[in-house]
């Protein structure tokens, strides 16, 4: 009896142990997702959306600075699947980003649980499924990190949190969009814009046909929210607005901003906003909230906008009347020049820690590598139709670029990143950027095609010191922005013009740089930057994951996946608690 006393005690023990994987300071916050198709008509025609945990979008991440996260996706598509979370830095984890250059897929049926700290960030963010366009077809939510309560935001507490997810959208689903891309056509324009997963209010009984379910946001008079604003969609730069109310701009991926109110804002493919608004109007109607397509014929774009409804409480009838105009320069991209530029940093704001944002003069420091990266119209390689960056169309390895890396595999990708863009030929090619650990670089993102750009990378907010229209030139660092230029991770690049971002390259790993219009990424306009520390250590970066899936040359490590028990310990760490403690009580009766 002893013994048994002595073994449940050292049981109980080591339960507790188990449990307990992170530290008082740094809180445990885990996920259950469960990925799979459902049946939704958000333009009024029934079809096939990616749905988590059945709902679409998907649900939003809310934690706080410094929490590690459990995330346990199970993939019930019939496609393979990686969850991208974009704008989450993965501090010396490129293992947990969720895109092929640094994770194996996971297969249908099986399940991964991604663990990760959300080190020293704040901010507004969103996650999306990163393979074969799949994002076209929903599968994406938000992604918050609140301050910590020692550190003071920079505003007053808002009365309530809202999320506002716009994109456009097609009525095909992704597997037929990238069919089309495959044979070498264009998507064409889309057939809506969504707000949170919905089609447009019926503003215009010609634009807009019966029986489209829209969405509604409910705030009480004379409150303030913030309003985190992202644009999840394909390709289309979306003006921002909401009827007879100002924008306070307050936040950007990260990056607390100076506050400026604006009537409309332009958000770009990939970027996230956080707005102030007071809702200082009367109530005689409800008020329109659009997100419309810029720079586009807008006679013929009509159709392609999102139209939602903010209600107050005591709001006496519905909005009517035409819609808040939009900023009227289809031919002149100025106005949306002017306007990003002056979005700023707020240099004496806190961030994630309590010293001010602008601490880190990034304008003082020396640059150690300089990349010019030019995309231009699709070209036609080998008889396909593909999208390049610097005259290189990325090609993504079967094993992916840091798994061969740590397994010392040979002959996956070429550390030959021109800083150039090739002058010869366009090719298809595993190309990546050799980053010097610790450097400091001066990238030059010029846009030489007809449409606009964003462009993302991941593990880094990057600092965005200048952009204009033109041809980049060595002069035109003297028109560079190096005290309070905004820290970010997707920038937009104009047509026919250039964006200029630094980055410190002191996060070890493998990190995507992609355009984030998702046409062009398919087809190729992408790299990584390849970041190794040259010391032999290995404290700058967190070993490969315990549950890291194998394919590619690598196929051979991995081992079938039991799935009535693939359920992650941290990811469900509630249905192990109740599984011991009834395993315990087992043994109590027996022994008792």
């Amino acid at each position: 009896m002893v013994l048994c006393s002595k073994f449940l005690a050292l049981f109980l023990i080591y339960t507790c142990l188990l449990l307990s994987l992170c530290s008082a300071a740094d809180p445990f916050v885990s996920y259950d997702f469960e990925v799979s198709y459902i049946t939704a008509s958000p333009l009024g025609v029934p079809q096939q959306v990616i749905a988590i945990n059945g709902k679409f979008p998907g649900p939003t991440i809310n934690v706080t600075t410094n929490n590690n996260v459990a995330i346990n996706v199970r993939n019930k598509l019939d496609d393979n699947l990686l969850i991208h979370w974009s704008g989450i830095q993965q501090r010396r984890s490129s293992w947990q980003d969720g895109l092929p250059g640094t994770n194996c897929p996971i297969p249908p049926k099986w399940n991964w649980t991604y663990q990760f700290q959300v080190k020293d960030q704040i901010g507004s963010f969103f996650y999306f499924p990163s393979l074969h366009m799949q994002r076209t077809s929903g599968g994406f939510g938000s992604f918050i990190i609140n301050n910590r309560a020692i550190i003071p935001i920079p505003f007053d507490t808002p009365h309530g949190d809202i999320v506002i997810l716009i994109g456009d959208w097609y009525k095909r689903n992704h597997t037929a969009l990238r069919k089309a891309l495959d044979a070498g056509k264009d998507l064409g324009m889309p057939d809506g814009v969504l707000i949170n997963g919905k089609g447009p209010y019926q503003y215009n009984a010609t634009l807009v046909p019966d029986g489209i379910d829209y969405e509604t946001i409910e705030v009480q008079p004379g409150k303030t929210y913030r309003l985190r604003v992202h644009n999840v969609g394909t390709s289309t730069s979306l003006n921002f607005r909401i009827q007879n109310h100002n924008l306070l701009l307050a936040e950007s991926e990260g990056s607390y901003t100076v506050q400026q109110n604006y009537t409309s804002l332009d958000i770009h493919v990939g970027q996230s906003y956080s707005f102030l608004v007071t809702m200082d109007q009367n109530a005689s109607t409800d008020y329109y909230i659009v997100a419309s397509a810029r720079f586009v014929n807008e006679s013929q774009w009509k159709r392609v906008t999102g139209v939602g409804i903010l209600h107050y409480t005591n709001s006496k009838g519905k909005a009517k009347g035409p819609l808040p105009d939009a900023p009227n320069d289809e031919f002149d991209k100025t106005f949306s020049m002017n306007q990003a530029r002056s979005i700023r940093w707020n240099v004496s704001a806190s961030g994630a820690r309590p010293n001010p944002q602008g601490s880190f003069r990034y304008g003082s420091i020396n640059v150690t590598d300089v990349y010019v990266l030019k995309n231009k119209p699709l070209v036609t390689i080998n008889g396909k139709r593909r999208a390049t960056l610097s005259g290189i169309s990325f090609v993504n390895p079967a094993t992916p670029i840091r798994l061969a890396d740590q397994f010392k595999v040979k002959g996956v990708y070429k550390l030959d990143f021109p800083n150039r863009p090739l002058t010869g030929s366009s090719k298809m090619e595993t190309s990546v950027i050799n980053g010097t650990y610790r450097g400091f670089m001066e990238v030059i993102l010029q846009n030489n095609d007809t449409k606009m750009q964003s462009y993302h990378l991941s593990g880094y907010a990057v600092f965005v010191v200048g952009m204009d229209y033109g041809e980049w030139t060595d002069n035109s660092r003297g028109t560079y922005n190096k005290w309070d230029g905004i820290a970010r991770s997707t920038v937009q690049v104009y047509p026919g013009a250039w964006t200029a971002i630094l980055v410190s390259l002191d996060n070890v790993g493998v990190w995507n740089l992609r355009t984030e219009n998702l046409d062009s990424w398919y087809l190729g306009q992408e790299t990584y930057v390849r970041i190794v520390n040259p010391e032999d250590t290995n404290k700058t970066e967190l070993p490969v994951p315990d549950n890291a899936l194998f394919c590619g040359a690598l196929s051979k490590f991995q081992k079938p996946q039991d799935i009535s028990f693939a359920v992650s310990i941290t990811g469900n760490r509630s249905k192990l608690f109740f599984t011991l403690l009834m395993a315990v009580c087992a043994l109590m009766f027996v022994f008792g």
